[in-house]
């Protein structure tokens, strides 16, 4: 028998290295170890495995990963990075959307929602993963409030007393 496997993606698309090697080695031992990073989703698709080596595989992936991943319901949520990389971010779009897949994981298998049913969430307007295009449900940060500016840190600046970074390190 030929079995799959899908790993859903850490939020943001995030794979230390060392979580890779850990997945690879886990698929050498239990599966063929060809697999497939889903680029829409971000998740790992484990490709070829033999039926009695599911178990063992699946108990071994359980001990750091989410398993599952898009059903034929409810898609698997994605998000932009948010603030771990963006400045733009007006939430945190990765904590929301590991939340909702958490939330919605028992419907991924378990089809209740109208067909392919998806979650995108963008940090800012900028809607980096195209959420309002793309998905059934748009979460989007918005400003609240009004903008605030430390103008004496702005004057600092202007005057050259805070050293421009342009991103990189200090």
């Amino acid at each position: 028998h030929f079995h799959t496997m899908r790993i859903n993606m850490p939020a943001g698309w995030f794979y230390s290295t060392e979580g890779l090697r850990d997945l690879c080695d886990i698929w050498d031992k239990h599966g063929s170890g060809v697999l497939n990073m889903h680029g829409a989703t971000g998740d790992m698709v484990f490709l070829g495995t033999r039926t009695e080596e599911l178990e063992p595989c699946f108990q071994a992936l359980t001990a750091g990963w989410d398993i599952g991943g898009s059903g034929s319901a409810v898609r698997t949520p994605s998000c932009c990075v948010g603030m771990a990389r963006c400045e733009w971010s007006c939430y945190d779009t990765m904590q929301a959307c590991y939340d909702i897949t958490q939330a919605f994981q028992f419907e991924l298998h378990r089809p209740s929602y109208p067909y392919k049913f998806k979650f995108k969430l963008s940090g800012c307007p900028n809607d980096c993963v195209a959420a309002v295009a793309r998905a059934d449900m748009s979460i989007i940060g918005v400003w609240k409030d009004d903008i605030r500016i430390d103008q004496s840190a702005l004057a600092a600046y202007a005057g050259g007393e805070i050293k421009a970074r342009g991103g990189g390190s200090p």
